[in-house]
């Protein structure tokens, strides 16, 4: 016989006591995972609640690109460094001519 006649046949043949038992469970067990989502929902609030609005260190200062290449372009590793060192004062200066009485620098004779 067909596999699908066996199954209408054995639905015809379904008592009448056991048509409605499902309903009642069923929905207590929505109900049971409604209450799992809205306490699960209460806690993710008040976890999301409790984080930084940024990640972000507050101490770094906005950087401002020279040209506007910069902004498209990707920096070369080191290029930060060299350009604070291009634009910091020199440590060391070479040695300054002694001045005469005069207030004009000594010739080198």
């Amino acid at each position: 016989m067909n596999p699908l006649a066996q199954a209408v046949l054995a639905v015809s043949d379904q008592d009448p006591q056991d048509v409605g038992t499902a309903g009642p469970i069923g929905l207590a067990l929505i109900l049971v995972l409604l209450v799992a989502v809205f306490a699960l929902g209460r806690s993710m609030t008040g976890h999301l609640k409790k984080l930084p609005r940024t990640f972000d260190p507050a101490d770094q200062p906005v950087v401002v690109p020279d040209t506007p290449a910069e902004l498209f372009e990707p920096r070369a590793p080191g290029a930060d460094l060299l350009d604070h060192l291009r634009r910091a004062p020199l440590a060391i200066e070479a040695p300054r001519p002694e001045d005469d009485t005069d207030g004009r620098p000594r010739s080198a004779d």
